[in-house]
């Protein structure tokens, strides 16, 4: 019993996690949308985004994951990317990374 009872609260708090901001866009509000047939979670705070894929993916799609994370930020805010938190021109601020960006956006 002692065993089952284990394991069932290891599955409730494992079941409790999901897409969290980073700590800059705590209290931001929280937008779940699609864009390039994935979703997405978009954290908008002032004139930044962050957004995070909520999808797995296979190695041939993080071109198009890339794609949909500029896409998820543009569609919520209604702006144009200016460029990433970051320093990277035009590219995710986490470079190479097709699961999470910070944007700055242009509005």
């Amino acid at each position: 019993m002692r065993r089952v009872s284990i394991w069932i609260l290891a599955m409730v708090l494992v079941g409790g996690c999901g897409a969290s901001p980073a700590p800059r866009f705590f209290g931001a509000a929280r937008h779940d949308v699609m864009a390039q047939g994935l979703r997405y979670a978009v954290f908008v705070k002032g004139d930044a985004v962050e957004v995070i894929r909520l999808d797995t993916i296979k190695r041939q799609h993080h071109d198009r994951a890339r794609a949909g994370l500029i896409e998820a930020a543009e569609s919520v805010t209604g702006c144009r990317v200016a460029g990433p938190l970051g320093g990277y021109a035009r590219s995710p601020s986490l470079p190479g990374d097709s699961g999470e960006a910070r944007y700055l956006m242009d509005c």
